[in-house]
């Protein structure tokens, strides 16, 4: 009672000391329950907007430079039916990402694209609920297997893009062969590039062969010296072209006859009329090369190679500074070409029944796919991403507990006023023989009175501020100050995640604090001369 009565002494609601030390608890309890409810509920929305799209477990594929029907490579397909056979896999799916040049106009630049197989609803709706409706009411995100892309806001902006443009994609993958075709169309032919060794070739190949029989004989040590020139030939930088040619008279060269006279005879090889025949043929052909043809040829093959695909933009989603999401999505069959894939995939996208699952699933398909396969999580691709976002979390709850810890020391600064305003009245509880502890009590129910109705009424008002958040986010645009622009964050209106059990703690933080700051002045009182108290010294 006599603490309560200190709150208000002039009989008044509260006292100007006291409200001074409420409102600067409830201020920094308020800001920091608003603050952390926002980011709780920035990372709850940007794990579901990641999770709408990117795969939960992904299993890569080591590509392999070896033809698409080649037995010893299985199609993606087993391995995606094979994978869908783990326990709580929702679905298996193929997954293509990589980057491409945009091109628009005169504007280009590189941008990153996601395959989207359009055949999963589950993908498909993930990108859906990212599109910005808002502020394009047409976009869409059925893209079928047809040249239709979804762009994000960001790249629609630079760009100056609406839905149904239509945008120019180069593939990346091009320019090394590119370049190598254009480096090969700046030498000469073959015979003249590499004088020494096609003259070493030529000694062997233009002589008379011996004849034996039907048959005709060569020194061996002669045709492998001529074997190996135009083996260094083949194995450098030529036109395509001429590589073909080479790699003809190669194999020609090692059609020799193989029986047991060459023991007799290990000096000589011997050849059949119709390998000399080919041999002949290869050698002719590589002395009639035309640069100019064949760089004609070569130009004229490049155009498939570099011509861009054309794709029109279906839909535009809302997307963030603070988020990594491609930039474009589109449909697997358009991703693959832009890849350079053909009918391959870079690996096999796993959708779980529920993602927060994901590594004890990924231990089971590591160890049953063995070490040819590598097994990553969502968690793991963006495991820079989350602990750059928790440890903000982290820094802003040191920042912003400080805000109650002065609040805190602003209480002990009025606590030390009211204990001298009450000097004369500890002297006399001290003369009726109130001991030290009951003293202390009473100050220190005072600051506890305070800490509770303080970090009661700032918790109370945070979850006020967070459920009416957009009129405040509408208010402070129009004042021109917006802290969490559509353009940083990815949405119109700020996400906030009211977690109950954080704000309780940190309620009951503001609250200790609050009781540990009245303690100290609440000690002094105690422990005060009753004399002096008395004369009010």
């Amino acid at each position: 009672m006599l603490a309560r009565r200190y709150l208000n002494p002039r009989r008044a609601v509260l006292s100007s000391f006291t409200l001074i030390s409420l409102v600067g608890v409830m201020l920094g309890v308020l800001v920091l329950v608003v603050v952390m409810s926002v980011f709780a509920g920035l990372e709850r929305d940007v794990k579901e907007r990641l999770l709408g799209f990117t795969p939960h477990i992904l299993v890569k594929i080591e590509q392999l430079d070896l033809p698409e029907d080649a037995e010893d490579v299985p199609p993606w397909q087993d391995l995606a039916e094979e994978t869908e056979k783990f326990p709580s896999v929702a679905a298996a799916t193929a997954y293509v990402a990589d980057n491409v040049i945009l091109d628009v106009g005169m504007w280009q630049r590189p941008v990153s694209f996601r395959g989207i197989d359009t055949n999963d609803a589950a993908q498909v709706k993930g990108v859906a609920d990212m599109l910005d409706l808002e502020n394009f009411p047409n976009s869409d995100a059925d893209m079928g297997i047809d040249d239709r892309a979804v762009v994000s806001s960001i790249v629609a902006d630079q760009f100056n893009l609406r839905v149904g443009d239509t945008i120019r994609l180069y593939s990346t993958r091009n320019f090394e062969s590119v370049m190598q075709a254009y480096k090969a169309t700046e030498k000469p032919v073959v015979r003249e590039a590499f004088s020494e060794e096609w003259g070493v070739a030529t000694q062997v190949l233009e002589r008379d062969w011996e004849k034996d029989g039907d048959n005709f004989m060569v020194k061996a040590d002669e045709l492998i010296e001529a074997y190996d020139a135009l083996y260094r030939i083949f194995t450098d930088d030529i036109r395509e072209p001429e590589r073909e040619l080479t790699e003809a008279l190669l194999l020609a060269l090692e059609g020799r006859i193989r029986s047991e006279d060459e023991k007799e005879r290990p000096e000589t090889l011997r050849f059949t009329p119709d390998s000399k025949a080919e041999i002949d043929k290869g050698y002719a052909a590589l002395l009639e090369t035309d640069a100019e043809k064949m760089d004609g040829e070569i130009l004229k093959g490049l155009k498939s190679l570099v011509l861009p695909k054309e794709a029109v933009v279906a839909g535009i989603y809302s997307a963030s500074q603070m988020t990594v999401t491609p930039e474009l999505f589109v449909p697997l069959p358009l991703a693959q070409d832009l890849a350079g894939l053909g009918t391959q995939v870079q690996g096999i996208a796993l959708r779980l029944d529920d993602p927060y699952q994901a590594e004890g699933i990924a231990a089971v398909a590591r160890k049953s796919l063995g070490p040819d396969h590598f097994v990553e999580t969502w968690g793991d691709q963006y495991q820079a991403f989350f602990s750059l976002i928790n440890q903000q979390r982290v820094m802003m709850y040191f920042a912003l507990s400080f805000i109650v810890l002065v609040s805190a020391f602003s209480m002990m600064a009025v606590m030390f006023t009211v204990t001298i305003q009450k000097r004369r009245e500890i002297g006399v509880m001290k003369a009726l023989g109130a001991a030290p502890g009951q003293i202390v009590r009473v100050f220190l129910y005072q600051g506890m009175l305070l800490g509770l109705l303080g970090s009661a009424l700032g918790v109370g008002l945070g979850r006020v501020v967070i459920h009416f958040r957009g009129m405040v986010q509408e208010g402070m645009r129009v004042i021109g100050f917006d802290p969490f622009s559509a353009q940083l964050t990815g949405f119109g209106v700020i996400p906030a995640h009211n977690n109950l059990v954080e704000q309780v703690v940190i309620g009951f933080m503001a609250f200790v604090l609050c009781s540990l700051a009245a303690l100290v002045p609440a000690f002094f009182a105690a422990h005060s001369d009753a004399a002096k108290s008395l004369r009010n010294l």
